[in-house]
């Protein structure tokens, strides 16, 4: 599938009735693909998703490249690796927000089992495609969730809001990751498995980076 290619603005002709069946029978195929770690299809997939009712013919050729370009990259692999990062201080300052937020303490279950065996880091990357879709102008957001080096979870999906700047985009898919993160650490530690420290977040967005973190900055 080429990477420029916009479903939205696909004019071609509808598909018949059984083919709109076998478009949609791919669709599932491709997202279990996706499910069992082909996130280099994610996104692409996730966009043909949206067309499962209407469905038109260049909407057909599309996954039939996204099978070409699984045949060709058939020896593809995905890296467990339960390696710590060996992240720095200059990674992450630390920056006092208890004067904005006196009563805030994460959600620790009380009936969690008692934690065993090493920490695990949490580690995660998000990103935001601004105005991805031409029709709709919504943004796209994706991230990815680390354990130590092993990727655990990952999101994508167009967010239902229409932002004026990747700022704001960037910042709607960082509060997503936020409540991603959530969910996880109170998953994990009703597993039984220790965490260490806060979770690391990873943007490319450098304003961000300083309104997030920086408790003087001004939103």
């Amino acid at each position: 599938m080429h990477t420029e290619y916009s479903p939205e603005l696909d004019i071609t002709p509808l598909l018949e009735d059984d083919m709109v069946n076998f478009f949609q029978s791919q669709i599932s195929i491709l997202r279990w693909m996706v499910e069992l770690g082909r996130l280099d299809i994610y996104v692409q997939v996730l966009m043909l998703s949206s067309y499962l009712v209407q469905p038109r013919q260049g909407h057909m050729k599309a996954v039939y490249y996204l099978y070409g370009n699984l045949k060709s990259h058939d020896r593809s692999t995905m890296v467990f690796d339960d390696d710590y990062v060996n992240w720095v201080d200059e990674d992450f300052l630390e920056q006092d927000w208890s004067d904005f937020y006196k009563d805030a303490i994460e959600d620790v279950p009380l009936n969690a089992p008692a934690p065993r065996g090493m920490p695990v880091q949490v580690n995660v990357f998000v990103d935001t495609s601004h105005a991805r879709n031409k029709v709709t102008r919504w943004s796209h957001t994706g991230i990815l969730i680390y354990l130590n080096k092993a990727p655990i979870v990952w999101y994508s999906k167009s967010q239902r809001t229409v932002e004026t700047s990747t700022f704001g985009a960037e910042f709607v898919a960082l509060k997503i990751a936020t409540e991603l993160i959530k969910a996880l650490r109170y998953k994990l530690r009703m597993m039984g498995v220790p965490i260490e420290g806060p979770a690391n977040i990873l943007v490319d967005n450098n304003s961000i980076v300083k309104n997030s973190t920086i408790p003087s900055s001004t939103l």
